[in-house]
């Protein structure tokens, strides 16, 4: 499941904050960061480069939020999360997942 919250006031760049906590089981909270409005994607890759889960697809407003994603059923190992923004992509970090 995914819970997104926005939770404070806009900031002055794009920010892709490290998950919490990482490693992590099953779930994880992503913080991210956007000074003006667009369409945000927040995708989830597996070390294969396949997608595993789209945490995010659509327009929001310029805040800052968190999203919590619970990554039950997928394998253990280190997961790529990326921040798109109007299908431009402006950050990228990893995170690990452990059984």
């Amino acid at each position: 499941g995914i819970i997104e919250d926005r939770i404070a006031d806009v900031p002055d760049r794009y920010v892709l904050g490290q998950n919490y906590p990482n490693p992590f089981n099953p779930s994880t909270v992503i913080e991210y960061m956007m000074p003006q409005s667009g369409e945000v994607a927040l995708v989830v890759y597996n070390p294969l480069g396949q997608q595993v889960a789209r945490l995010i697809d659509g327009f929001r407003a310029g805040g800052t939020y968190q999203v919590r994603w619970d990554a039950e059923g997928l394998p253990s190992g280190p997961y790529l999360y990326q921040l798109s923004i109007n299908n431009e992509v402006v950050a990228s970090r990893i995170m690990t997942l452990v059984r």
